[in-house]
C-alpha cells in the first residue's frame, strides 16, 4: 500500500504527542509554565534572533517580567483582563504575549494592516477593554481614538508619552521595572479551557471574527512542529506575522521544543536566503506566495549554500514546489491544511507534490471527516431523500467537513454565536451529528492523498490573507457614488508562468481571455498563475452620479487593508441577480478584466496616482509581466 509505512510512523508520533498533551491538561500545565521551566533549564540558549540582536531564554523571562510589571503598576491592566495587541513582528510582541500570560490575561492579536472601521470592529470582537499599541502603529489608532475613548477603552501607546516625570517610552519604563518573577497567584484562576489567545480570521462569511484558542487548543496547535520532526537543535525562521496563526504557532512551538527563532519583521524574498545563512536556519515557515516569491528572485551561484532541511506551511502549488526543490536543493516540504478556528489538521507527511494531506483509516478514526457533495450554485451541501449529506467517491471534489465532538471540539468565535452556528452542519452522515464546515472543496485520490480544489462561499485568498467579499462589498457601497457592488476574485497569470511554461502560446492566448480554454489550456493557465485571486468589483452607480475615481480610492484606503482593496473595478448599468435576488458572479469571474473583451468601463487601482485609472491593455500587460505590482 502506497505510504503505509509513513502512515504508521505518523500515527505513532501523534499518539505520543496526544499522551503528552493529555498529561499537561490533567495537571493544568500551560505553555507559560513550560517556558518558565525551559528558561531555568537553558537560560543562556538564544530564543530570539532579531536583526543583529540576540535574546536568550533568560532575557525573554526577564523582559516579560518587566513588561508585566509596567502593565500592572500602570493600573491599565489587571489580572484576568483580555488585552488586545496591535504590534507587528518584533521582540516586544513576544515579551508582551508572555507578560500577559504571567498576569493571567488573554491576548487578542490584531492584524497590523487593518485600519479605521475594521480596526474598531476587530477590537470589539474579543470584548477587550485594553489596547496596547506599538509606536509605529500609533497613527492608525489615533484615527479612531475618539470612538475608542467613547467606548471607555483604555489605550496604551508604547511610544514616548508624557507623564509627571517627563517623556517616557514603554521600553524605558521596562528598563526601570523589577525583573523578579511575577507571582503565580495572578494566574491561579486560569484553567486549560480558559481563553489563551484570540486570533482574527475573516472565515467564509462577514467581517473578521475572533477565533477562540483555549490553553488546551494552543497546546495541540503548538505540537505541530514536534509532529513535523523538529528537534531541540533546530533554528526556525519566522517571517510570517506573529498575529497570524502560522507565525504564532511557530513561536509557541519553538518554546515547546526549546529551540531558537530567527524573527523577521517583514518577509523579504531578496533577503530570505541571506537571513537563513546569517542565522544558520534549519527550518522555515511559508505560505504559498512566499515560496513563489523566492523562486522568482534572480538565480545566484550560492542558491544551495544553506542549512535549511525542512519547510513547513500551506498553499504551495505543485509547479512552485518542483521549482523550489530543483533550485534550492533537497529540502523536505511539509504541506499542512487547517484553519485557525477549525478542529482538525491534515499533514502531507509523505511529501507527495501538490497534496495538502493524507487520508488513512487510523487518522480518520481519531479525527472523523468527510467530503460531501456541494451545490456551488445554491451554496449548500446536497442531501439525499432522508435529509443526510452525500459523500463523494474518491477522485471527485467535495466539501470538507470534520466531526465536532468532545475529542475534536469547535470553539467558535468570541461574542458571535450567530457566526459560530453558521460554521456547523447538522445531520451530515447520521441524524443528530454535527460537523464543522471548512468552506473548502477538496479531493482524495485513489492513493489517499488529499488535494485542495477551491474555496466556496464569499471568500477568496490573496497575498496570504482571506478576503471576505461581503465585507468589501459593504464598504464599497458606502462610497458616495456607488449604489450596489458585487465583489469577487479573479486569477492573474504572471510573467514567471509565461517564461517557465512550455505552453507559452496557449498561456498567451488564455491571458487574452478570447475563448473558453480547453482542459490542457486551463491547466496551463490555473497552475501558472499568481497564488490566490486578486479582488475585483462590479459596481452600479447611483442615478445622476459619475464614477469618482479619487473619492472611491480614498474611501477604500480608509476602510480596508491593502490586500482587500479591489485592484479592478467594472462599472455596469445594473448587477445581474438570480430569481432569489442573489448576485450572479460566475460570469463576472469567467470574464475577468480583459478590456478588449468587456464593453463595460474598467478601472485599475493606481497606488502611485492615488486613484482608479481607466484600464488599458498596456496596463494589463504590465500587470502580467510584473512591471506593475499588485
Amino acid at each position: 500500500m502506497f505510504g503505509a509505512t509513513e502512515d504508521v510512523k505518523y500515527i505513532v508520533t501523534l499518539l505520543r504527542i496526544r499522551r503528552k498533551v493529555f498529561r499537561y491538561i490533567q495537571s493544568n500545565y500551560t505553555i507559560l509554565e513550560h517556558f518558565l521551566e525551559t528558561a531555568k533549564r537553558q537560560p543562556h540558549k538564544p530564543l530570539l534572533l532579531f536583526k543583529d540582536e540576540t535574546f536568550t531564554y533568560q532575557d525573554a523571562d526577564r523582559l516579560s517580567n518587566q513588561a508585566a510589571r509596567v502593565l500592572l503598576q500602570s493600573g491599565l491592566v489587571k489580572q484576568g483582563d483580555t488585552v488586545t495587541l496591535f504590534v507587528a513582528n518584533e521582540p516586544m510582541f513576544a515579551w508582551l504575549w508572555l507578560a500577559l500570560f504571567k498576569l493571567g490575561c488573554s491576548a487578542a492579536l490584531l492584524n497590523s494592516n487593518i485600519r479605521s472601521k475594521s480596526l474598531l470592529h476587530c477590537f470589539k470582537c474579543s470584548g477587550a477593554q485594553v489596547l496596547l499599541v506599538a509606536q509605529d502603529l500609533q497613527g492608525a489608532v489615533e484615527e479612531v481614538l475618539p470612538e475608542l475613548l467613547e467606548q471607555q477603552v483604555t489605550v496604551f501607546f508604547m511610544g514616548r508619552t508624557r507623564t509627571s516625570a517627563g517623556m517616557h517610552s514603554f521600553t524605558e519604563k521596562m528598563s526601570h521595572a523589577s525583573s523578579e518573577p511575577i507571582a503565580p497567584d495572578l494566574r491561579s484562576h486560569m484553567n486549560m479551557e480558559s481563553p489563551a489567545v484570540y486570533v482574527y480570521t475573516s472565515g467564509t462569511t462577514g467581517l473578521p471574527k475572533a477565533a477562540v484558542l483555549t490553553h488546551t487548543k494552543l497546546w495541540h496547535m503548538t505540537m505541530i512542529l514536534r509532529s513535523c520532526g523538529l528537534t531541540s537543535d533546530d533554528v526556525l525562521y519566522i517571517s510570517l506575522p506573529l498575529y497570524h496563526t502560522s507565525g504564532l504557532v511557530g513561536f509557541a512551538g519553538a518554546i515547546e521544543l526549546g529551540i531558537t527563532v530567527a524573527l523577521k519583521n517583514k518577509f523579504s524574498s531578496s533577503q530570505f536566503w541571506d537571513d537563513c545563512r546569517k542565522y544558520n536556519v534549519t527550518v522555515v515557515q511559508y505560505i504559498g506566495e512566499i515560496m513563489r516569491f523566492i523562486c522568482n528572485t534572480p538565480k545566484k551561484p550560492n542558491d544551495r549554500s544553506h542549512k535549511v532541511r525542512l519547510a513547513i506551511g500551506n498553499g504551495i502549488r505543485a509547479n512552485v514546489w518542483r521549482d523550489f526543490l530543483s533550485r534550492f536543493g533537497n529540502i523536505r516540504i511539509l504541506e499542512l491544511y487547517g484553519a485557525t478556528e477549525g478542529n482538525f489538521v491534515l499533514v502531507n507527511y509523505c511529501g507527495k507534490i501538490g497534496a495538502v494531506g493524507r487520508d488513512n483509516f487510523l487518522y480518520r478514526w481519531r479525527n472523523p471527516f468527510a467530503l460531501i457533495k456541494y451545490d456551488v450554485d445554491q451554496g449548500e451541501p446536497l442531501r439525499d431523500s432522508s435529509g443526510l449529506c452525500i459523500q463523494v467517491p474518491k477522485g471527485k471534489p467535495g466539501l470538507l467537513v470534520s466531526a465536532i465532538s468532545a475529542r475534536t471540539p469547535f470553539l467558535g468565535y468570541a461574542r458571535d454565536l450567530q457566526q459560530t452556528e453558521k460554521k456547523k452542519l447538522h445531520d451530515v452522515l447520521k441524524k443528530g451529528d454535527v460537523y464543522f464546515n471548512t468552506g473548502d472543496l477538496m479531493l482524495i485520490d485513489k492513493d489517499g492523498f488529499v488535494y485542495f480544489q477551491d474555496r466556496v462561499g464569499d471568500t477568496f485568498r490573496w497575498k496570504g490573507e482571506n478576503v471576505s467579499t461581503n465585507e468589501v462589498s459593504d464598504v464599497i457601497t458606502q462610497a458616495e457614488c456607488v449604489s450596489e457592488a458585487s465583489v469577487y476574485g479573479v486569477e492573474v497569470p504572471d510573467n514567471y508562468a509565461w517564461k517557465a511554461s512550455k505552453h507559452r502560446s496557449k498561456c498567451d492566448e488564455i491571458s487574452g481571455w478570447r475563448d473558453a480554454p480547453t482542459p490542457s489550456e486551463r491547466e496551463c493557465f490555473t497552475t501558472r498563475s499568481n497564488e490566490g485571486r486578486v479582488g475585483m468589483a462590479a459596481i452600479a452607480l447611483k442615478d445622476g452620479h459619475t464614477f469618482d475615481s479619487v473619492g472611491v480610492f480614498e474611501h477604500l484606503e480608509s476602510f480596508l487593508p491593502n490586500y482587500a482593496r479591489p485592484r479592478f473595478i467594472r462599472i455596469q448599468s445594473s448587477l445581474d441577480v438570480t430569481g432569489t435576488f442573489k448576485l450572479v458572479k460566475a460570469k463576472l469571474v469567467q470574464e475577468g478584466f480583459n478590456p478588449s473583451a468587456i464593453m463595460d468601463p474598467l478601472y485599475f487601482l493606481d497606488d502611485k496616482e492615488k486613484k482608479y485609472v481607466p484600464l488599458t491593455m498596456d496596463i494589463v500587460r504590465a500587470v502580467i509581466s510584473g512591471n506593475i505590482k499588485i
